[in-house]
């Protein structure tokens, strides 16, 4: 007799999450602040998950706070250790406590809450060097969440080609190590108005990390960074031949904005695709394969933030 199989799996409460990293002052408590109320305009069951151990101005209320684990002051003062060291201690401390206290209080609160927002610490070197917070993203994975680190990186850096040479090389580097869907943001895109005469090329040059050796050339008119050449250059090499950086633009303060990075998230990380959600055949194929034109996403993604 033949078995019949199911013709679609299904995920028993599905569970997703996003993990905001960045650099200090890219904006990403400001952008989970904003996110927790666009996505519960949306319907979502969403909740911040405060995984920044020295994040003591939230303009969000966390369902869970590392705070209550761990602080960078309580280490700071007792075992006489200074900030960067201190934020080491607590990303080690956390990647420790995973299985009696953070995945025990997810498991509670995914009762309520089955999308999470991770507001993780801005220490570069904890994506780059340090394997703690890799040990925590990878131990949520295996926990069965659908996650995409959203990596949030500050929109002034276009304006200085050094600065963004770095920024393309700290981005590959992240990816690379979290091996998890990622997403670069350049964020507080409605400032590049202001930066628009500092800028060598078209917004879209650096949002699509086009032929670098342009910025190269950039880089020979200052005469600090003209006897990097060969280092630059291979830096840039190395980052076309892996040809995984490019990023979207982001203003949190504008719902198209944020519609329009929702629409790529959630293709990162699977909701699109989630169990139970209504969609037809030729919407979740323009989804898969991001079908728009190149002028309709020149009128989105570029033009609101140039003149």
């Amino acid at each position: 007799m033949m078995q019949r199989f199911p013709t679609q799996a299904t995920v028993e409460n599905p569970r997703y999450g996003q993990l905001i990293i960045g650099p200090p002052g890219s904006g990403k408590t400001t952008y989970c602040g904003e996110a927790l109320k666009f996505y519960r305009e949306l319907g979502r069951q969403v909740g911040v998950v405060n995984l920044d151990p020295a994040n003591e101005n939230m303009s969000y209320e966390p369902v869970l706070s590392v705070m209550e684990l761990i602080t960078v002051e309580d280490c700071m003062e007792h075992l006489k250790l200074g900030p960067n060291g201190a934020l080491m201690h607590c990303a080690e401390y956390l990647a420790d406590h995973l299985e009696d206290w953070l995945l025990p209080a997810l498991r509670k609160l995914s009762a309520t809450y089955n999308y999470f927002l991770f507001d993780c610490p801005g220490q570069v070197e904890l994506y780059t060097h340090h394997n703690a917070m890799a040990r925590i993203f990878e131990r949520l994975e295996r926990e069965r969440y659908s996650l995409v680190t959203v990596n949030l990186i500050d929109s002034h850096y276009c304006s200085e080609p050094a600065k963004f040479i770095a920024t393309l090389l700290m981005a590959l580097n992240t990816m690379l190590r979290m091996s998890l869907p990622h997403v670069n943001v350049l964020s507080k895109a409605d400032l590049l108005k202001k930066h628009e005469t500092k800028l060598h090329f078209n917004v879209d040059y650096y949002t699509d990390v086009l032929d670098l050796k342009y910025l190269l050339d950039k880089l020979d008119d200052d005469p600090a960074m003209r006897k990097y050449r060969k280092l630059n250059a291979a830096i840039c090499s190395m980052v076309e031949d892996y040809a995984l950086v490019s990023f979207q633009l982001l203003d949190v303060f504008s719902t198209d904005s944020m519609l329009r990075l929702r629409n790529h998230i959630d293709k990162a990380n699977g909701y699109v695709y989630k169990a139970g959600e209504e969609q037809t055949v030729n919407s979740l194929l323009a989804c898969a394969v991001g079908a728009e034109t190149e002028a309709a996403r020149m009128e989105h993604d570029v033009q609101p933030y140039m003149e």
